[in-house]
């Protein structure tokens, strides 16, 4: 990693994991497969920045270690890279695993359970939803109704205000170690 670390990624460890490594490979990491407009591709920080923000507009009173665990929740992306669902699924087992010991390393590291209570885990997975709706429909080129078919109908009063923003790596990989230091000193 460019902080120096050397991260085994079948055997992550919480001390190998630092968020500078993890901002900095997000920010690099454009969902869509880059198939978005705009000059910059939208990132996976980006899309997480947008997710944690979700979720405390749907969950006003929402514990700040869930909101961490929001940003964080495709973390392990720095590393394996983002892939769309039917690919993960061809994969198989051993893409989930390989996630699954990330996540957890990650999740120890900034001293969040390795998992996740499941409604926690649900409660991330409809903001993450409500996120790809907006990407669809703002940058990706789907109709409302062909966004709604894939991802479901968001609320309006979530959505209200809500812009895909578009920003250079640099820019969002300092925006995602903020708010990452914001949540960590709100604990």
């Amino acid at each position: 990693m460019l902080s120096g670390r050397r991260l085994d990624l079948l055997d992550p460890t919480p001390v190998d994991i630092e968020i500078e490594d993890i901002a900095h490979g997000l920010a690099f990491v454009a969902r869509w497969n880059g198939q978005t407009s705009g000059d910059f591709a939208f990132s996976v920080a980006e899309h997480s920045l947008l997710v944690e923000e979700i979720l405390g507009r749907s969950q006003p009173r929402v514990q700040t270690r869930w909101r961490l665990a929001a940003l964080l929740h495709d973390a392990p992306e720095y590393v394996i890279g983002d892939m769309i669902s039917p690919v993960k699924d061809a994969i198989g087992a051993q893409y989930g695993d390989l996630d699954a010991r990330l996540t957890a390393a990650i999740h120890l590291r900034f001293g969040l359970p390795a998992q996740l209570p499941l409604q926690v885990k649900r409660d991330i997975k409809k903001a993450d939803r409500i996120s790809a709706w907006l990407e669809a429909v703002q940058i990706a080129g789907f109709t409302e109704t062909e966004a709604t078919r894939f991802f479901g109908r968001p609320a309006e009063a979530v959505l209200d205000g809500l812009e895909i923003r578009l920003r250079p790596p640099v820019e969002v990989r300092a925006a995602y170690t903020a708010r990452h230091q914001e949540l960590l000193s709100a604990l």
